[in-house]
């Protein structure tokens, strides 16, 4: 079985909220159809750490699935599930899938930062994959995570489980990126291993890629699609001129501390019209209007290149 069929692009979205911190409904559905009105995105990742997935209810998660079914028509949906708990992560994807998701992608939970045993992360991703029935993504960590990122031996014992079918690959260094590709084609060639590192994906996808799930294109849909293509067909000026464009906005986007992402996000995509307020859930702070000027001005050259 070819990685191509579980690979292509994917928008890692938002997800609006009101002033009152309740979900959008209304601008979350038009999002979605914003997101999907490039062709070149082959489904939607919903409810990870740009959907503010560990800030929401199951109930909320699900809501925002059955949304994004409506509006996805047959484009794949993957659910992001981010628990502590084995039992917890498990019951939040089982519904999930019953609200449209074709694929859940584990994410590592937070206290896995301060040290995981191996045994604990195999048996946290069989214990969905069994409960589920589901294909499994995995989500392959920052460099700069502490020890979110799996180490090659983890990633071998976990690419033994025959529901994972891709990898998220956020290393965010490309030589880490280029050991888990490795790894996946040597072990599971039929594993997607897609390019996730928001400013690093021109050099991942020139080392080969099986697509991606970035934030990016949550705002830039087009360009993320337009630098997979120039690159495969191995028009790499054309694809440099984007990724330099990409690169200063992205390296904003995603400073330090990294956890307010989508709140950057959030801000520019009101500040655009494309959703009613920048609002996220609390704790989170709003961007100030220093920092939405920066972005503005790193944005800007991106979307003259969508024109």
């Amino acid at each position: 079985m070819s990685a191509a069929l579980h690979g292509g692009l994917y928008a890692a979205t938002i997800c609006p909220m009101t002033e009152e911190g309740a979900l959008d409904r209304a601008s979350l559905e038009r999002h979605f159809e914003t997101v999907l009105s490039d062709p070149g995105q082959a489904g939607l990742l919903l409810n990870g750490h740009a959907g503010e997935g560990i800030f929401m209810t199951r109930a909320e998660q699900a809501e925002v699935v059955r949304i994004a079914r409506e509006v996805a028509g047959k484009r794949r949906i993957l659910a992001a599930v981010s628990a502590e708990s084995t039992a917890v992560a498990a019951a939040d994807a089982q519904v999930a899938m019953k609200a449209g998701a074709d694929a859940v992608m584990v994410f590592a939970p937070f206290s896995w930062a301060l040290g995981a045993d191996p045994r604990a992360i195999v048996a946290h991703h069989r214990g969905i994959a069994e409960a589920t029935g589901a294909p499994v993504y995995l989500f392959q960590g920052s460099v700069g995570s502490f020890r979110l990122a799996y180490t090659p031996d983890v990633l071998r014992r976990l690419l033994e489980i025959e529901a994972v079918v891709g990898i998220k690959e956020g290393s965010w260094e490309t030589k880490a990126y280029e050991v888990t590709r490795r790894i996946a084609r040597e072990m599971r060639p039929d594993v997607a291993v897609m390019a996730s590192g928001d400013e690093h994906l021109f050099p991942c996808f020139l080392l080969g890629s099986d697509g991606s799930a970035v934030s990016l294109s949550a705002i830039l849909p087009e360009l993320i699609t337009a630098l997979d293509t120039h690159v495969r067909a191995g028009e790499i000026d054309e694809a440099r001129v984007i990724h330099e464009a990409l690169f200063d906005f992205a390296k904003l986007v995603y400073a330090a501390p990294g956890h307010l992402a989508a709140a950057r996000l959030k801000a520019c995509l009101a500040e655009l019209g494309r959703i009613d307020s920048p609002a996220c859930r609390a704790p989170t702070p709003r961007i100030e209007q220093g920092e939405l000027d920066a972005l503005m001005t790193a944005l800007r050259p991106c979307l003259e290149l969508t024109l």
